[in-house]
């Protein structure tokens, strides 16, 4: 570990996102090896503050290996480890590892979708259970990825962690406070006429505390609400698929027609497999981060470039119904586009008018 950058995010991880308090119990989740250097930046910055880390190895090829000769059991099991995990530890700390998006092209549908039903409970026991960050850790391969070198990814990843948190996060909150004054939003641009209402539900600010780099505030749509139509300019991931040119329309707030230009019945699968939930809009949000400008196809970093929104189909943050996925899917509004709140014009072509 020759980058002195790691030590100053392990750092940051442990005292700023995570808070870790001496005799408190952490759980790392490695995925991917080329992650090691901020596992082990973490680890001692966890050791120093006085906490309990536990490391846990996983892999993308490994979940191939369990859906590839996996029977059906070993494929809808829960880990009950894993379960435990959540149990035991008061933090959680996902450090995601790139990896090949293509990994698991090959598996039938039927199989993944089991798969992320499984992993969903896991998720939500997280969620529930621990106080948790995931952050998404590049590599040579995230860099061929967004199509950048290696240099040009690191410098953006550390430049897009290390804000001065202080000073946008007052920026953030002063346009939340706004919107939470409205009821209603509705998104106007390239094939997209997309409203929903939002009674009794505040906007978060993201303080790049959970999903890591951070820069996102979002809030909770009222799911049968939802109406419209919307186009999403970024390649959409689910499942180790591509979904280019996605369109989705609404009726009463659930997805009633997909359009692709690739993968479209696989997206129909996975969505009639997890109903009703992963029909509804589970979160609604705008990407701030000012360090991150170009799409990675990978959606840890592209929910948070700014200038952009994003929805998410299925469990929604106040766990208002139960759904084993939450796939979150980027649409560009940095240009032809405005938003608009209870009929106000808020937001035109990436910038906020507020």
């Amino acid at each position: 570990m020759t980058d002195k950058r790691w030590s100053q995010l392990g750092e940051t991880l442990i005292n700023y996102s995570l808070g870790v308090k001496p005799g408190e119990k952490l759980m790392i989740a490695m995925y991917e090896v080329e992650s090691y250097p901020l596992a082990l930046a973490v680890y001692e910055a966890c050791i120093k503050a006085g906490g309990y880390p536990q490391i846990q190895f996983m892999s993308e090829a490994l979940k191939h290996k369990v859906l590839q000769f996996g029977n059906e059991e070993q494929i809808s099991w829960v880990p009950e480890i894993e379960a435990y995990g959540m149990e035991w530890a008061d933090h959680y700390l996902g450090l995601r590892g790139a990896f090949n998006m293509y990994e698991c092209y090959d598996i039938p549908v039927e199989k993944i979708a089991a798969y992320q039903r499984a992993q969903g409970i896991i998720s939500t026991l997280r969620w529930q259970k621990t106080n948790w960050a995931i952050i998404r850790v590049p590599n040579e391969r995230f860099a061929q990825q967004a199509k950048v070198s290696y240099e040009k990814i690191m410098d953006m990843f550390f430049e897009a962690c290390n804000l001065d948190w202080d000073k946008h996060v007052l920026q953030w909150q002063r346009v939340a406070d706004i919107l939470d004054q409205g009821t209603r939003i509705r998104v106007v641009g390239n094939r997209t006429d997309f409203s929903f209402e939002f009674p009794g539900e505040k906007w978060k600010v993201s303080e790049n505390k959970i999903n890591i780099p951070d820069g996102e505030f979002y809030t909770t749509p009222k799911w049968d609400t939802v109406q419209g139509h919307i186009y999403f300019e970024f390649p959409a991931t689910l499942g180790g698929r591509i979904i280019n040119d996605l369109y989705l329309e609404f009726t009463d707030g659930l997805v009633s027609k997909v359009e692709a230009s690739s993968n479209r019945e696989f997206v129909e699968h996975i969505l009639s497999n997890n109903e009703p939930g992963a029909r509804r809009v589970g979160e609604f949000a705008f990407g701030t981060n000012p360090a991150i400008d170009i799409p990675t196809t990978d959606i840890l970093w592209d929910e948070k470039i700014a200038g952009t929104i994003h929805i998410a189909l299925g469990r929604p943050y106040n766990n208002a119904y139960d759904c084993p996925i939450h796939w979150d899917i980027v649409k560009d509004t940095r240009k032809d586009s405005k938003i608009y709140l209870d009929d106000k014009l808020i937001f035109e072509d990436g910038n906020f008018l507020i």
